[in-house]
């Protein structure tokens, strides 16, 4: 109790002190779920109260809540070899020394540098992203365009785009209905340059429904969902150990800490 009273007051401070404008975060322990809110939703041109119900961009947490969770179920169910060279599951990337399990870990090696990216339209993109750059440094280097690699294989894999693979094959699962791809109504803004409930990625903003690293949009309820059903499944116990080949440890889509700890940060302040 004492260790929840100091993160609250942490929390309380942050926002007072102007760190973020607003908050809204929940605590699990089993069952039992508390949710809290705190501050305003945005204060620019004018203060507005943060308000239950809010669906939020979830940038890069969309990669364990969509595209990482769909294919740990693969992997998991054994319809994935991690080991297996990437390009078996999807043919159209170019270099085939690559695996699974180093899309998922970050350990590719790939350069995500890509050259007039903001000039590009989807097929331009993604024809970019299917002769990116694969180097030999294959310690970790976390970047978006692993999993993006990792929604176009879904696509090939089940042979629909990436909103309905998930759909059906996470959010419904888990009753998550109110989570999808952006744009959304009743969303958190993000910056005073997209409009409200439109993603923030610049990838995103060009890939759309078929953008495996980021572009979903979730209220608080339906996050709750999704943790209580890892916690409720124990095949996901599995993932409690470092998948990577090097020294920093990582979990299959997860970051994973003191051995112990699954985590995931969003750049638009989301966190799991």
């Amino acid at each position: 109790m004492k260790k929840e009273k100091e993160f609250l007051e942490k929390i309380d401070d942050y926002v007072n002190q102007g760190v973020f404008p607003g908050c809204q975060f929940a605590l699990l322990e089993g069952q039992h779920v508390r949710e809290f809110i705190r501050g305003n939703q945005e204060i620019v041109p004018e203060e507005k109260l943060l308000v239950s119900g809010k669906k939020w961009d979830l940038a890069s947490v969309s990669k364990v809540v969509g595209t990482g969770t769909a294919v740990i179920n693969l992997v998991l169910s054994g319809k994935l070899d991690i080991d297996a060279p990437f390009t078996q599951y999807y043919p159209d990337f170019h270099d085939d020394t690559l695996t699974l399990r180093q899309l998922l870990t970050h350990t590719t090696g790939i350069n995500p540098f890509i050259k007039n990216r903001d000039e590009l339209d989807f097929f331009g993109l993604k024809a970019a992203i299917d002769n990116i750059e694969v180097t030999a440094d294959k310690s970790c280097h976390y970047t978006d365009i692993n999993f993006i690699l990792l929604g176009f294989m879904l696509e090939k894999v089940y042979d629909r785009p990436l909103d309905e693979i998930l759909k059906a094959q996470v959010f419904e699962k888990w009753e998550m209905y109110d989570t999808s791809f952006g744009p959304v109504l009743n969303a958190v803004p993000t910056s005073q340059d997209v409009k409200v409930g439109s993603v923030h990625d610049p990838k995103a903003q060009v890939l759309g429904r078929h953008c495996g690293s980021a572009g979903l949009f979730a209220p608080m309820g339906d996050l709750v969902k999704f943790v209580q059903a890892y916690f409720a499944d124990e095949k996901y116990l599995m993932l409690q150990k470092n998948f990577a080949f090097g020294q920093r440890p990582r979990s299959l889509a997860w970051d994973f800490i003191q051995n112990q700890w699954l985590l995931h940060t969003g750049y638009t302040g989301t966190f799991i």
